[in-house]
């Protein structure tokens, strides 16, 4: 039985939406610098409902700036067995 990290979408919502207010910008603001017609998924995200996808991590990463690693909570309590 292995420990592997895995990714707490709850709790990295938790940080996105914190780091955007840390940083004075609301969703709509958020919304435009990433392109979206709608702010559908930056909801989704801060809700824990979808992460972004890299490309997105890699965005907000610098416009909040600071590392990806500072953006992801990992959960790191997950057990999994490998092999036979």
């Amino acid at each position: 039985m292995f420990t592997l990290p895995t990714i707490d979408t709850v709790g990295t919502g938790i940080r996105i939406m914190d780091l955007r207010k840390k940083a004075g910008l609301s969703v709509k603001d958020l919304q435009m610098m990433l392109g979206f017609a709608t702010p559908n998924a930056i909801y989704k995200w801060q809700n824990g409902a979808a992460m972004p996808t890299l490309d997105n991590f890699i965005v907000l990463a610098t416009i909040f700036n600071v590392p990806i690693d500072d953006i992801i909570v990992i959960d790191n309590k997950t057990n999994m067995q490998i092999g036979a």
